[in-house]
């Protein structure tokens, strides 16, 4: 593998690890896992709020098996959601969150067999939303009887 490949496989145990330290504050766990998830965490809690025994969970890794991204996809409302997708802090603003995606898409499309796909944004994350937006996905109308409509915004596109 050359430096400027990526590889997206399933996260084990020991990248969630990794995961954890990319969310140092509350603000940081609050953007990307929600107003839900706990914060200070632990290790079993971060499972747990992740829904690591429910929700495929993927990581996108470099040349030298490193993680540089994460996220998740699930079945919402027959659709493929796309879910608590992150890039190492370390590494943003490199293009990664947009080939995370793409490469989420694909794999998304043999575990389900919907035509759409969906996922949550807060509106004052701007650069997760214009990554969105470029990947081609336009704002829908919110789901009833899902919290945060206020802050959020729920985005679909075609699969």
């Amino acid at each position: 593998m050359h430096r400027d490949e990526w590889t997206l496989r399933a996260v084990v145990e020991a990248d969630v690890d990794t995961l954890m330290q990319w969310f140092p504050t509350f603000e940081d766990v609050n953007i990307w896992g929600g107003p839900s998830f706990r914060y200070p965490f632990t290790r079993e809690s971060f499972f747990a709020d992740i829904d690591w025994e429910r929700m495929a969970s993927f990581g996108l890794f470099d040349w030298q098996d490193s993680l540089a991204a994460f996220g998740q996809l699930y079945d919402r409302e027959e659709r493929i959601h796309l879910a608590r997708l992150v890039v190492d802090p370390e590494r943003r603003g490199l293009g990664l969150g947009r080939r995370l995606i793409e490469m989420l898409m694909v794999v998304g499309k043999d575990h389900y067999p919907y035509g759409e796909y969906s996922l949550f944004v807060y509106r004052a994350n701007e650069p997760a939303y214009r990554c969105y937006r470029a990947l081609g996905f336009e704002i829908a109308d919110y789901p009833p009887d899902v919290p945060h409509a206020d802050v959020c915004d729920f985005l679909t596109r075609p699969a």
